[in-house]
């Protein structure tokens, strides 16, 4: 992961960066068509190759951005990829090629007006881990604090602009063309919220604020900020002590170890949301902690997602009548909550009630085995088989966020394999209402 020089930091231009994930998409269609020829052939066949997984972090890595999330984002599915597959993809989440010392202390120095050794006692050359926007350093502070500083990576944002600006062209042909499929509104949602992320000084902001959020969730842990040796492109917070959640699951923890983070887990995404009106919105396994003491910390905050007051309201009630197996008017639920419903109410009420029912089997089981969940891939058929009547039914652009935090739960849980009662952790966050 170290690097001395700056060959490693984004490359820049809308033009460069679409004719890269122009030729990767290419080699990508290839792989993927040999290997269904392969099946239809009667031959086992990963849907991925190994090889071009290894294209595939090579490529995104490079790029970072946007190009990086969405690498990130397919590195989580287990029902995508296989668990080999997937390790190689994992590598997106905290391992991407970084920048060049000399960057990291220039960055630094233009940012705190001094360099790495005279504003930290102790300030380590290598990266702890490279993400898609920036990279993090371990130091300490002449206190004796240890703390982590996650340095900007120079360019990364008019990378992540053009890339968006990229994918913000394809989904206006796409939405000209056929105007039931117009994904506009929810496009600009990603896009607005993910350019947030480059201000530090607001992640900074967002941090502290989620400590209140999850103040009545002891087992998690929100970092301190360091105000003074944070900045617009420098974030300097407390470092906590433990193993990422990926790389913690490779330790094969016994089934007691995977439920209690499996329960931390639930906690941390459901409990600010229904408490504080906000939520975690980037839950891949490399931004949780599993840590020394048993907490489970919380890490990147850059995409923490706050949320109306009408869209949290009828979600909890929704949450609750669900928890507590009530009967539920959900085709009302539904619209109070944004959604548009362009269908008939008792084909719409159908399809919804399904959702909820595949969405909430581990809600209404007291023994329930991630390890065999299917329950992305039933949602995957569910939403396949009624594509064209789910494109009826929209819900408000604010969910877009939702449904990336709680969607990257689920899969998480499933990385993790626990067992056990989790309609008893489902009551526990329902608890927290009363």
């Amino acid at each position: 992961m170290s690097s001395n020089s700056d060959d490693k930091l984004p490359p820049q231009g809308r033009l460069t960066r679409l004719r890269k994930l122009a030729g990767l998409s290419a080699q990508l269609g290839a792989d993927v068509l040999k290997s269904g020829a392969r099946r239809l052939a009667g031959q086992e066949s990963e849907l991925l190759s190994k090889g071009m997984a290894e294209k595939l972090v090579a490529t995104l890595g490079d790029l970072k951005g946007a190009a990086m999330k969405f690498g990130q984002a397919v590195s989580m599915d287990s029902d995508l990829l296989t668990p080999e597959v997937r390790q190689i993809m994992a590598r997106l989440q905290n391992q991407a090629p970084s920048m060049g010392y000399d960057t990291v202390a220039r960055v630094v120095r233009e940012e705190l007006g001094a360099s790495p050794e005279a504003l930290f006692r102790e300030f380590d050359r290598q990266p702890l881990a490279a993400a898609s926007l920036g990279q993090v350093h371990r130091a300490v502070l002449e206190d004796g604090r240890a703390v982590v500083v996650k340095v900007q990576y120079p360019g990364v944002g008019d990378s992540l602009k053009g890339d968006l600006d990229n994918l913000g062209m394809v989904v206006k042909t796409f939405s000209k063309a056929a105007k039931v499929m117009d994904g506009t509104a929810y496009f600009q949602e990603l896009r607005e919220e993910l350019l947030l992320e480059l201000d530090y000084r607001r992640e900074a902001h967002l941090c502290r604020g989620f400590v209140q959020s999850a103040a009545r969730l002891p087992d998690l842990k929100v970092p301190d900020v360091i105000p003074e040796r944070t900045s617009e492109r420098v974030l300097t917070l407390e470092l906590l002590e433990g193993q990422t959640l990926k790389d913690w699951v490779l330790t094969e923890p016994p089934p007691e170890e995977r439920f209690r983070v499996a329960r931390q887990l639930v906690l941390a995404i459901y409990g600010p949301f229904f408490c504080a009106g906000e939520i975690h919105a980037d839950p891949h396994p490399g931004n949780f902690m599993v840590m020394k003491d048993g907490r489970l910390g919380l890490l990147d905050f850059g995409s923490i997602k706050g949320f109306s007051e009408r869209f949290v309201d009828v979600n909890r009630r929704m949450f609750l009548q669900a928890v507590r197996l009530e009967p539920m008017d959900i085709l009302t639920l539904s619209r109070e909550v944004g959604f548009t419903v362009e269908l008939p109410d008792a084909e719409a009420e159908e399809l919804i009630h399904e959702v909820l029912r595949i969405a909430g089997r581990p809600m209404r089981s007291h023994a329930y085995d991630f390890t065999t969940c299917e329950i992305s891939r039933d949602m995957k058929r569910h939403f396949a088989r009624n594509a064209t009547r789910f494109l009826k039914i929209r819900p408000p652009p604010e969910a877009v966020m939702f449904f990336r935090s709680t969607g990257g739960l689920a899969q998480n849980l499933r990385l993790i394999g626990a067992r056990g009662d989790f309609r008893r952790v489902y009551q526990e966050v329902a608890d927290l209402l009363a």
